[in-house]
């Protein structure tokens, strides 16, 4: 499947059709991801309609990566011999040819998980999501970053986005107000979306889990990142309409992402290609 160029009728077209595919082929994906969000981020895949599989530890990690359909490395907690376990992991996707997402955690803001980030990217992750100070930080641009609180606007890390996408041949997701993801030639904005988003720890992490599983179904990187950047900032909107605040707002969003159809993702998109 190719993205698109033109207008967002026919990108809103191949967003739906990526859901359809993951609602058919329900695609396996590995994660390696913090203590905090595991249980929100499994129970997201399964309410996408795929397969999660929490498998972290070292000889484990590296012998199911080239089974999953797809990965996703999150540095959120970096607990005991998790960081070798991820180190397997996207050594073995890589050379199987298993898609898999980085998702660099608070990386400029910390000394341990900045460096790993900076290895991992050598086994040339498919995804690379985050908020504009990750980006900038793993771009090796300058940054204010604070944990994993964007400090910085999305749209002032573009270049930067759009160079690291070029240099490692992936598709840089950054997530906003209106996400921006780039291969490094065209720009997409994703304006769907809500603020409660925000509220709700692991949601940013669980939008890493579901770009790995739009990855595992869909040929072109770039139309799954923005795929699963629509689709969850679609049922975002639905859970937020009938939430009374965060907590609610989470169940809600399991709920929307379990009933959201291809159609109805084609008809809510709000898309932009750039350039």
């Amino acid at each position: 499947m190719t993205l698109p160029s033109t207008t967002s009728e026919p990108l809103a077209a191949a967003c739906a059709a990526a859901l359809d595919a993951v609602h058919r082929q329900a695609p396996l994906v590995q994660c390696l991801t913090n203590h905090v969000v595991s249980g929100f981020t499994a129970n997201m895949l399964l309410a996408l309609g795929a397969a999660p599989a929490m498998v972290d530890i070292p000889a484990e990690a590296g012998a199911f990566a080239p089974v999953a359909s797809g990965v996703l490395i999150n540095l959120g907690t970096l607990g005991g011999r998790q960081p070798e376990a991820m180190r397997e992991a996207a050594a073995a996707a890589h050379s199987a040819g298993t898609p898999w997402v980085l998702d660099p955690v608070a990386v400029g803001a910390l000394p341990v998980r900045t460096p790993l980030a900076a290895e991992l990217l050598g086994q040339r992750p498919t995804l690379i999501r985050g908020n504009a100070s990750e980006i900038a930080a793993v771009a090796g641009a300058d940054t204010a970053g604070r944990g994993v609180d964007a400090t910085i606007d999305v749209d002032a890390v573009s270049g930067a986005a759009g160079e690291l996408a070029g240099r490692l041949g992936a598709v840089v997701a950054v997530s906003g107000p209106v996400d921006l993801i780039t291969d490094g030639a065209t720009v997409v904005r994703v304006a769907n979306g809500h603020s409660l988003l925000t509220r709700v720890t692991g949601a940013g992490c669980a939008l890493g889990a579901v770009m790995a599983a739009f990855a595992a179904v869909t040929d072109d990187p770039l139309t799954a990142a923005v795929a699963a950047s629509c689709a969850y900032g679609v049922a975002a909107e639905d859970a937020a309409s009938g939430a009374a605040g965060p907590g609610s707002f989470a169940v809600a969003l399991l709920d929307a992402v379990a009933t959201l159809t291809p159609d109805r993702l084609a008809d809510r998109a709000r898309l932009e290609v750039v350039r």
